[in-house]
């Protein structure tokens, strides 16, 4: 019964939304009428003191949510997220994105030399690029660029307000560039 228990407990709170009671009996391969006592037991379980948590039905079907005590430890949490932290990487990317905008995941990968996937995952993630379309060109690839969010993030009012790349560095970057382009005969 201990181990039925773990089974059940660990579906209803690894799904987060209300499971109905037909879904839980269908995984574990058995009827609903066996599975409800189970599924009673656990919400006694739940009951205790000890817990943050307690099970609740919802008509046919079952969630794990928190007791009403604990609320305020949850909205102190809430109420001050965790900001992100950019990396070298991501900030290369985030720029490449501000300066080149619209401009697609094979353009960025050329420009850093690099698969760019992670990055631009999480910097979308972060909310500070978003999709702007796609090109019309073979596989349509998607364009990217900049979010309101990057802008107040690094207290612009437009992406116009991007500060000049330095000539003299932007010409030390293609340089560069060039010099790693391999020659073909």
């Amino acid at each position: 019964m201990t181990e039925l228990k773990a089974a059940v407990e660990a579906i209803i709170f690894s799904i987060g939304d209300p499971v109905e009671l037909e879904t839980i009996a269908g995984a574990l391969e058995m009827s609903e009428e066996d599975i409800k006592p189970v599924i009673e037991e656990l919400m006694r379980d739940y009951e205790s003191d000890e817990r943050g948590m307690k099970l609740i039905a919802l008509e046919n079907s079952y969630q794990f949510v928190t007791k009403k005590e604990y609320y305020e430890p949850l909205i102190r949490i809430a109420s001050n997220p965790k900001k992100p932290v950019l990396t070298e990487s991501l900030m290369e990317t985030l720029s490449i994105i501000a300066y080149r905008q619209p401009v697609t995941r094979g353009e960025i990968e050329r420009i850093r030399g690099v698969s760019s996937d992670h990055a631009v995952g999480k910097l979308m993630e972060y909310g500070l690029i978003k999709e702007l379309g796609r090109l019309d060109a073979p596989g349509r690839p998607i364009l990217f660029g900049t979010t309101e969010e990057f802008l107040r993030r690094f207290g612009m009012d437009s992406k116009e307000s991007l500060p000049p790349i330095d000539p003299v560095t932007e010409e030390d970057f293609k340089a560069e560039a060039e010099s790693e382009i391999p020659v073909t005969i």
